[in-house]
This record gives C-alpha cells, structure tokens and sequence, in this order.
C-alpha cells in the first residue's frame, strides 16, 4: 500500500472537517484548500492538480448547474404561485398528519426509480416546503422520508444507472436484482425514513430557509392541485419514457433509430425540466394573475441561492476528481483483494471505502463491481446470489453520505442546515439505509 497516498487522503479529509465544522470556514474554499492540500501531499505535480481540480467542476457542474438552476426557476413558481401549498393541503386532506411522512417515502420510491436524486429531490422539495409550512414541524420529519426513498431507489432498484452497470459487470440477472432490491429496499427505507426521520426532527427543528423561499403575500386564487401534480409529473414522465427506451431492446419497440433519438432528447432531463418550467411559466404564472416582469423577478432572486449550491457542488467535484485522479480509491479496494472474505463482504466494503473517499455513489457501484467481478467467478454462485451482492455493493455506495458529495451539499442548502447538523441527520440517515440494505441482503445470501 502507497503510504503516502494513503497519509494525503487522510490529512486532507480531516482538515476539510476541521476548516469547516471547527473553524467555521466557508465549505467552498474549505474544499479548495482541501483539495489542494489532497494533490500537494499525494506528490502530483502543481499544474497536474489545477488541471484536475478543474477537470473536476467542470466535469461536475455540466449536469448539476443546469439542472440545480432550472429546478431554481421551477421551485420558485411554484411556490410564489401558491401551488405547493396547494398541493399540501390536499394531501393533507387525503391522510392524516401520521401518514404524511409514509406517503413522501413511496413517492421517493417511486420517483427516483427513473429519476437522478438530484433531479428528483429538486422537483420535490417544494412540497416538503409546504408540508413544513403546513404543520409547523421541522423540514426533517418530511424530508428524511423523502430522502430515503429517494436514495434507495438510486442506489437499489434499476433502472438507475448505478444498479445497472452493476448488475452487467457482475453478470447479474436484472429481474433478480429489481426484487431484491424492493424487498430490501423497503424495510431499510422504513427504519432509516419514516422512523429515524421522527426521532432526528425532534433533535433538529428546522423551517423553511428564508434565502430558498420568500413568503408570498399576496392573495391568489388557489391553484388546482391537479394542475399542479400534472406539471409536477410531466418530466417525471418523459425521462420514465426516455428510460424506459434505453434499457428495452429496441426489436421489442419496432421503431426507428431517429425517433428514439428523439424520444432521448425529449426525455433528458434539461429538456424535461424546461418543459416543466414553460408550462409553470403559464399556469402558474400567467393564469395566476402575476405580470411577465413578476415572474423575471420571481426567477431572478431564485438564482441567487441556486449560485451558492452550484458553486458548493462544483467545489465538492474538485475534491473529488483530486482524489480519483491519486488513486487513492482504487489502492484501498485493491489492498482488499488478497483477503479470503466472501464476494458479498469484500464487494460491501470496497464500495463503502471508495464512497467515503471520492464521494460518487455511481462511481464506488462501478468500481467496486470491477474489483468483485472476478472474486465472485471464482467464488461460484447462483443467480440470486449475484443479485445480492449488487445489492451489497449498492448498500455501501450509499453510506457515508458527506462532504465530498454532491447530495450532502444540496441537503444541506436546500433544508437550511448547517454542516454539523447535516451529518447528523442525512449522513446518519445514509449509514442507516446501507447498513439495514447490507445486514437483510448477507442474511439472505446465506439462507439462499
């Protein structure tokens, strides 16, 4: 093992913890410094590490900046139109306070299932918002219901990206792996939403940011929430289709290459989410009385936070792409190689370790999937069994959640938390979801 690799990934993790939870250093330069500090000390060479921290946001913000901005100008629609908060009296209406934080779990579920995390909890954390301003109870007695769902259908169920490039290393049948992963997925989302998301808004009782949404003052006529649940779910629905069309043979669809070609671009999720926001721009803009200049206005100050939160992001991918570029994850997993653990054991905890390094989940499923894929054919094993080890792969891409990942930032931001309390609500919630996801698919493994 490279020691002095190891030594720099070690001293530059703890002085971004340090910087930012001891000394109050803003997260953006914290993460610059950190992965300067990263690069300096693994010994790459000074322009080596300009030219991969930059690498890093630009690799980073290509997706998470149009998306992180467009799902700005939507949220803030829908807000200031007074839609979310229709839409929460109306499911609040339909169930009662105790099942609210339940339907946010299948709506996770179910939503990030063809949807990134990222999109999806953008086009969701309106209604989170609402609920909050509803009852009055912190943002986390909803949101750590919605975040689980959300992350466990990225991580568990395909058609996400991570699950399938997994299972296709692996040579892991599909339809093994889809049932796993909702009949494992499911009491772990329990436990770590609903549940723990009861006990952690006690601890941390948090409102809606002011710099995020500004109460709407003035009276509007209630916006259907059949409108609203329509546009909500017009994207949604398009990058369904659009994956959908990616991932069934195209024999089955009989069509031609140029209108699925087609159906791609329409289902992307810029195009999906422009789509989105035009529709918003006239039903709950237009229809709702407000000005063309009250929406520019409206869209103008939701930008601002969207700024911090690209800029964040984008930091959090420089750190990330320093620490790849050492090799610092692939060193870890492969020290593990030599070990006589079992495929299930060695798969958890290579992804688990290159997770809290670069901080990808995406990146710790396929890396580790390459590091397991021979262990598990010389280990042997049935079909089942290769479904459960993506499973565990999919469990330790998911812990650890923190600051070198995009979705720690956008919690954080979005929920008005501060760092502390972020590792102790999302990043815990992480180490529970994979921990539960890990521990029932071992179990199986074994009685299989």
């Amino acid at each position: 093992m490279d020691y002095q690799l190891l030594m720099a990934v070690l001293i530059s993790i703890g002085i971004l913890l340090i910087f930012i939870l001891q000394f109050k250093i803003q997260a953006f330069l914290a993460l610059l410094i950190a992965s300067m500090t990263a690069g300096i000390l693994a010994g790459m060479h000074p322009s080596t590490i300009i030219d991969s921290m930059r690498k890093g946001m630009g690799d980073t913000l290509g997706f998470v900046a149009t998306v992180v901005g467009l799902g700005a100008l939507f949220g803030a629609l829908l807000e200031r139109s007074g839609g979310a908060q229709s839409l929460a009296d109306y499911m609040l209406g339909k169930m009662s306070l105790k099942r609210a934080p339940w339907a946010m779990v299948g709506t996770g579920l179910i939503v990030s299932i063809p949807v990134f995390f990222d999109v999806a909890f953008i086009i969701l954390v309106p209604i989170i918002y609402a609920l909050q301003k509803q009852t009055g109870k912190s943002l986390l007695f909803f949101g750590m219901p919605l975040l689980a769902g959300l992350a466990a259908a990225h991580g568990f169920i395909p058609p996400t990206p991570g699950p399938v490039a997994v299972a296709h290393i692996l040579g892991a049948d599909l339809g093994y792996v889809i049932v796993f992963g909702i009949l494992i997925g499911i009491p772990a989302v329990v436990i770590s939403g609903p549940i723990f998301g009861s006990y952690i808004s006690k601890k941390i009782n948090v409102g809606v940011p002011d710099y995020i949404v500004e109460t709407n003052e003035n009276e509007k006529s209630p916006v259907s929430p059949k409108i609203i649940m329509t546009i909500i779910f017009i994207p949604i629905f398009l990058m369904v289709i659009n994956a959908s069309f990616k991932h069934i043979p195209q024999k089955i669809w009989a069509i031609s290459s140029a209108f699925s070609a087609w159906i791609e671009f329409i289902g992307h999720p810029f195009t999906a989410l422009i789509i989105a926001n035009l529709l918003a721009w006239y039903f709950l803009g237009i229809r709702q009385g407000m000005t063309k200049d009250d929406i520019h206005k409206i869209w103008g100050k939701s930008l601002a936070p969207a700024g911090l939160i690209i800029l964040l992001t984008g930091a959090g991918g420089m750190f990330k792409q320093i620490l790849i570029d050492t090799g610092a994850g692939d060193m870890l997993a492969r020290s593990l190689t030599g070990d006589t653990t079992t495929p299930i054991i060695f798969a958890f905890i290579c992804s688990l370790l290159v997770r809290v390094i670069q901080g990808s989940a995406t990146v710790a499923m396929i890396t580790s999937a390459g590091l397991t894929a021979p262990l598990l054919l010389s280990f042997g094993g049935e079909e089942a069994y290769k479904a459960l080890v993506v499973i565990a792969i999919a469990s330790g891409a998911t812990m650890m959640s923190h600051v070198n990942d995009s979705g720690f930032w956008l919690v954080n931001r979005y929920f008005g938390l501060n760092e502390r309390q972020t590792l102790q609500s999302w990043t815990t919630l992480t180490v529970i979801l994979g921990l539960v996801g890990f521990s029932i698919a071992l179990i199986m493994s074994i009685i299989i």
